[in-house]
């Protein structure tokens, strides 16, 4: 049975020597590149969930509050739970895309700082708008916490006030969605009503106008000896306010589902606004520096014992 060679001994504290020169090397190279890489400075807003209507509303404002602080008390349901949806929309993107913002800019660490005017679409350098809308979706995060049902906004980008501005938009298109686009109980029964009660107005107008007309051709109904013309006079006139009142209920009903239209539009419930971030959330230069030249280093040193190592390994698994 063959012998095998037993690994040389490891002089640990020479074999350290080059691969720390070769790993404070590569740290000092990767310091000066991250240098050049700038920082990111993320704003962030959380909303409380809405109010839910009827009975419970008191109990539901208590819980939202509650919600906040990670306390779950029942409130009934709640309105907000498609605002994730409409935040991550194509339409509030696009919108995003469109907006032209005013903010400060650094290009690199310790560059000047400059006063930009731009959109979005400028800011990201898409080629078109469909890579706008799925670049935006990297610096613009919005989610739902499941247990407090708070929804919180992020938006990350290389200026603070741009990731300021960014939130307070998204706040705001948010809004005009639920006050123009959002289609409510209410706003259905708005727009039947209001349809039925211009019909209503023409079935009136007609009422009137065979009232008239029968009255031009017989001025003394009130006092005619004729019981058929007394009788007809009476239709009209019956059929004019019935008219009439149905057009004043229709009315009432339609100013009655306005007033439900806009009590079943949410309300933001802004519980931290987006606010300026001073502290960058990332690079982490010191880490990225740490760990290049923690592998640098490894790699420098695994080459140059790669005998002894590979040494080591055929004693621990000797061929048989």
């Amino acid at each position: 049975m063959p012998q095998l060679e037993e690994a040389p001994n490891l002089d640990i504290k020479a074999s350290l020597k080059k691969p720390i020169q070769w790993a404070l090397a590569a740290g000092l190279l990767t310091a000066l590149y991250t240098l050049f890489i700038p920082n990111y400075y993320r704003s962030e807003a959380r909303l409380l969930p809405v109010e839910a209507k009827g009975v419970g509303g008191n109990l539901a404002s208590l819980a939202s509050a509650a919600a906040a602080f990670g306390v779950n008390v029942p409130g009934g349901e709640s309105n907000d739970g498609n605002f994730v949806d409409v935040i991550n929309s194509r339409w509030l993107r696009e919108q995003l895309l469109q907006t032209e913002f005013r903010y400060h800019l650094r290009s690199w660490r310790f560059g000047t700082e400059q006063v930009v005017n731009s959109t979005l679409y400028e800011y990201l350098h898409a080629s078109n708008r469909d890579k706008g809308v799925q670049a935006i979706g990297a610096i613009l995060v919005a989610s739902r916490d499941f247990k407090s049902k708070v929804i919180t906004i992020g938006a990350e980008t290389t200026s603070p006030e741009l990731s300021q501005l960014i939130i307070q938009r998204t706040q705001k298109l948010l809004e005009i969605f639920l006050r123009d686009q959002g289609r409510t109980r209410g706003s259905a029964k708005a727009l039947f009503a209001e349809a039925r009660l211009s019909e209503a107005r023409q079935e009136m107008d007609v009422a009137e106008d065979a009232l008239r007309r029968f009255l031009v051709r017989n001025r003394n109904v009130q006092v005619s000896g004729d019981p058929a013309v007394r009788l007809m006079g009476a239709r009209l006139e019956t059929e004019l306010r019935l008219r009439q009142q149905l057009v004043t209920a229709i009315a009432m009903n339609r100013e009655q589902a306005l007033l439900e239209e806009k009590n079943d539009i949410p309300i933001l419930n802004v519980l931290d606004a987006g606010n300026l971030p001073i502290e960058k959330t990332r690079p982490v230069r010191s880490t990225i520096v740490l760990f290049a030249s923690l592998i640098v280093g490894l790699g420098v040193w695994i080459w140059h014992n790669r005998k002894w190592i590979l040494a080591r390994l055929m004693e621990e698994s000797p061929m048989s």
